[in-house]
């Protein structure tokens, strides 16, 4: 979800993936200019590739290396995301949070 009541600042889209036996997760960071609803993003009208990325679905292909995971968009375009491991943001899913707590040590 785009940030809150901003002008020019960065939303924050948080992923957990599992790839090979490990759990992956990664952020996307766009920019945002959204002051009247908080569910918009009014940048994407005039710059499409500032559109979050949804995922299609429970699987989706995807490749990583240490510092990034590739994922595509629906219309075909490279989505990149950053590896971090230094925030726990899915308080719902134990296995995400094993994640975060294994890479902090």
């Amino acid at each position: 979800m785009p940030c809150a009541n901003c002008f020019f600042g960065p939303s924050y889209q948080y992923f957990c993936f599992e790839a090979d036996n490990t759990v992956l997760i990664g952020y996307q960071r766009t920019p945002a200019i959204n002051w009247q609803d908080e569910s918009k993003n009014y940048l994407t009208k005039v710059h499409r590739g500032w559109t979050p990325w949804t995922p299609p679905g429970q699987t989706l292909p995807l490749s990583y290396d240490e510092k990034h995971i590739w994922v595509t968009r629906t219309e075909g375009k490279p989505v990149k995301l950053t590896q971090i491991y230094s925030r726990d943001v899915f308080t719902g899913n134990n296995r995400c949070q094993d994640a975060v707590r294994a890479k902090a040590h």
